[in-house]
């Protein structure tokens, strides 16, 4: 899987999970891991110091939670990409999660390739959910659908959308279809402006709303 260069800090409070973690990403020669913090101010001082690229922050951190380290990081460092990894997964905690300002929510537990394709798809500017979470937010996501705008999308354009609801990223999608990640970004453009939505997210909602997958 392709990643750009990315500075990563960690933010998690179990030692293990904490340890676990950085060898997982060890393994990949393009990120470096800048700092770890186990509470949620001490990530938010460790952001401010080294100015990641890339969070990978844990929701029940002790004294100040993920979610409100979240927002003080997204207020102070807007460009800064955060991937929730928690094994939070209640509908509440994912939708306050996401307002939050986060990039990326990925279950723990779950083969690190999901991870690394949350990771990837946020550093793309791209929203990631992990697809076992996906189906339990689509009610709180988007207002029922009544016209049919899936009809819309071309052959080539349906096959783009099911990838992206698998969470596939724009790389990914290209190799996946034999085609150049430019076109990949064009056909991403072309659904979101048929399906009138602002982001990957809710033109997976609309998918899978619809039936599509």
């Amino acid at each position: 899987m392709a990643l750009p260069s990315l500075r990563v800090l960690i933010v998690e409070d179990d030692p293990m999970m904490q340890l676990g973690l950085e060898q997982s990403l060890e393994d990949y020669p393009e990120l470096t891991i800048v700092d770890q913090a186990s509470d949620g101010y001490l990530g938010v001082e460790a952001a401010l110091k080294h100015r990641p690229d890339l969070i990978v922050m844990d929701i029940g951190l002790p004294r100040l939670d993920g979610i409100a380290a979240t927002q003080q990081i997204k207020a102070a460092l807007p460009n800064v990409r955060i991937v929730m990894l928690t094994s939070h997964t209640s509908e509440t905690e994912i939708i306050a999660a996401l307002s939050s300002g986060a990039d990326a929510y990925c279950i723990k537990g779950a083969d690190v390739t999901r991870l690394i394709a949350a990771i990837a798809a946020a550093s793309e500017g791209a929203t990631y959910l992990d697809p076992q979470i996906a189906r339990r937010v689509i009610e709180h996501l988007k207002p029922p659908t009544t016209d049919n705008t899936i009809g819309q999308l071309s052959q080539r354009e349906l096959e783009v959308l099911k990838l992206m609801v698998e969470g596939m990223s724009n790389p990914e999608i290209a190799a996946k279809l034999y085609l150049s990640p430019n076109t990949v970004k064009t056909h991403v453009r072309g659904i979101m402006n048929k399906l009138a939505v602002d982001d990957r997210v809710q033109a997976a909602v609309v998918a899978l709303r619809s039936g599509l997958v």
